[in-house]
């Protein structure tokens, strides 16, 4: 994939607002169990640096997917995983749909305050008994008159405590569970919507993440994005995005948690030399280093292809299933040799440890990505057969 200077530009841009307005604040944040959202999304906002992919007709920068994934990238230079997946769920999970399917007076009420930064906003899917296996969830929403009423629950719901509205994915209809359901705009102050608890997390502990529930929530028919029953196949497309997003924004964290590490061990004195000079400690670094490279070479083909109008489920899915993996190694590994130092709870490496361990769980877990890459290989056997 070739970076223009525009592509560039932004990447500058982020890194001046990261070193500025989010890496001084990160412990702080982290300890507190959350960051201002609307604070922050509002700078970002102003820099538009929310909708560089979204219609400009909106706010948005209309440019193509790949300086979203620019955006992913730069935000790897960020000390910790919480701010980068706040700001994923707000440009690559909860918008995309809604960008291009929804109305455009559902895009002009609830996505330009969503690329300025007034609006944050939160993705509907997971529930206590479906998060990979999204076409198991249980929330309804049944048509009275020109409403939608709403019933049932989320969970796992990213920027839900500060959100102002929802991406929900509910069963709108009978029928095949991959087209009865729709995605609906749901204003979060909304009667009947109750946030149950905010979730204590391992880690991602600046990310407010939180346990919801509906009851009797009436929203009008026309929030709904796109065509009623489309639902299953509009989220299954913002996953694609979703996935490339997380490949792409592991690639410049690794490379920075694989950098302190060469920086911490160079200065390390163990048994009188610097413990970078044992060849296992150097040799490891240029195996870490070769793996993102080769994550870097995977999302950038998957984008590229994206791009083309490809289908690109097994790459996404296999660019997902490589950062997660990954990140956990980079972590682990590069913990190991920052010892007693690395155990503590504000060292950096020991918060990507924390911070990275999700991405294998969330937005599909690794299992569900080897299903996917199978069935595309032809190689699961049928149900049947079992």
């Amino acid at each position: 994939m070739k970076f223009t200077p525009e592509h560039e530009a932004l990447r500058q841009t982020w890194k001046t607002l990261i070193d500025r307005e989010i890496n001084p604040h990160m412990d702080e944040w982290d300890r507190a169990g959350s960051f201002p959202a609307h604070e922050l999304f509002r700078k970002l906002g102003a820099a538009g640096l929310l909708g560089v992919d979204k219609p400009v007709e909106f706010g948005g920068s209309g440019l193509d997917f790949s300086y979203a994934m620019v955006c992913s990238e730069s935000l790897g230079l960020v000390n910790g995983g919480s701010v980068p997946m706040a700001v994923g769920v707000q440009i690559s999970m909860a918008t995309p749909a809604l960008a291009r399917y929804g109305s455009d007076e559902l895009r002009g009420e609830y996505l330009a305050p969503s690329i300025t930064g007034d609006y944050v906003a939160c993705l509907g899917v997971s529930e206590t008994g479906a998060g990979s296996d999204v076409a198991s969830i249980k929330t309804t929403a049944r048509r009275v008159g020109g409403d939608w009423v709403i019933d049932g629950g989320k969970m796992w719901t990213t920027n839900g405590a500060q959100a102002d509205w929802m991406c929900l994915l509910a069963n709108t209809g009978e029928g095949p569970v991959h087209r009865n359901k729709s995605l609906i705009v749901l204003p979060m102050k909304t009667k009947g919507v109750q946030i149950v608890k905010k979730l204590n997390k391992l880690g991602m502990r600046a990310s407010d993440t939180v346990q919801t529930f509906f009851d009797n929530v009436k929203v009008p028919v026309r929030n709904t994005i796109g065509q009623p029953g489309m639902g299953f196949v509009y989220q299954m497309q913002q996953f694609q995005e979703e996935r490339l997003w997380a490949g792409a924004g592991t690639i410049m964290g690794c490379d920075r948690i694989i950098n302190a590490t060469i920086d911490y061990t160079r200065e390390r004195q163990v048994f009188g030399r610097p413990l970078l000079d044992n060849q296992v400690v150097h040799f490891r670094m240029a195996e870490l280093r070769a793996e993102v490279e080769a994550l870097r070479s995977l999302v950038y083909r998957a984008c590229e292809d994206y791009l083309a109008g490809k289908d690109v489920t097994m790459l996404a899915s296999m660019a997902k299933l490589k950062a997660g993996r990954l990140r956990r190694e980079v972590s682990d590994a590069c913990l190991q040799y920052w010892g007693g130092a690395g155990y503590l709870w504000d060292n950096p490496v020991a918060r990507s440890y924390r911070d990275g361990r999700v991405g294998s769980i969330g937005g599909g877990a690794d299992e569900v990505m080897l299903q996917i890459i199978s069935k595309l290989m032809g190689t699961m056997p049928r149900l049947e057969n079992r």
